[in-house]
């Protein structure tokens, strides 16, 4: 479970272009449970998760995953417990880097220095396994430089990789934003596959309101550092398409 008590979170305190980006929010995610988050700009739904990402730090309230209080760990202490899908599609991998290092990487990333997995055919039988479930024909090509993919194939092979070593938590920061309609069609549904069989929790920010629609099990909406509306997954199931779009009439 994440538990997110009235959490709050300013830039430029104390100078006149102060930005009150949350504002006292308190959130139960339940484990299992795919939440949506949706907002205009600057309605502070990027802040949130940097938060409980822990690459922005609350200044006041507190963060519990698992009942651990991570309020005041860096983002690569949280690691134990979260794997993290940027917008960008060149944030996620090693563009130098062949597919199968980038796995490989990916497969001790929260190991501890000394542990190391080698690149046996074990190993590359079972990225080549991952990989074909993509449908993308990329499981013959693993020797291939990660920098000469489209964004789309390596979005989604980001996400494969967010569960090669063990993680609770799967953020998913606007994945999609800067993919073609086709690419952007399998990894979210590459992703909604992932958080169903690893039992992943997972939090998904998107501007795509038809995603919200057709994804995820709670949806809220964000607005000026606040929650607008929470819908559990009974009311979200009973929502129409045009709902959502009606909220940012």
């Amino acid at each position: 479970m994440i538990a997110i008590n009235d959490i709050h979170k300013a830039f430029n305190k104390g100078k006149a272009n102060q930005v009150n980006a949350v504002n006292g929010i308190s959130l139960k995610i339940t484990d299992g449970e795919f939440l949506v988050i949706v907002g205009s700009n600057g309605s502070g739904k990027t802040t949130l998760l940097n938060l409980v990402a822990g690459s922005v730090l609350p200044d006041a309230g507190s963060i519990n995953i698992d009942n651990n209080n991570v309020s005041k760990l860096a983002d690569y202490r949280r690691s134990q417990w979260i794997a993290r899908v940027f917008q960008s599609p060149m944030s996620g991998t090693a563009s130098d880097l062949s597919i199968l290092d980038n796995f490989r990487l990916a497969a001790i990333r929260t190991k501890h220095k000394g542990l190391s997995i080698g690149i046996n055919d074990a190993f590359k039988q079972e990225v080549k396994g991952k990989i074909a479930t993509l449908g993308m024909g990329l499981e013959n090509k693993i020797d291939q430089p990660m920098g000469t993919l489209s964004g789309g194939q390596r979005q989604a092979l980001t996400l494969l990789m967010s569960v090669m070593d063990s993680c609770k938590v799967l953020l998913l920061d606007e994945p999609t934003a800067a993919l073609d309609p086709r690419s952007a069609d399998v990894v979210m549904r590459t992703a909604d596959k992932l958080i169903a069989d690893f039992k992943l929790t997972a939090i998904l920010i998107t501007h795509n309101l038809k995603d919200a629609f057709n994804y995820g099990t709670r949806v809220i909406q964000m607005s000026e550092g606040l929650v607008l509306r929470d819908l559990n997954n009974k009311q979200k199931s009973d929502l129409k398409q045009n709902d959502l779009f009606d909220w940012f009439a």
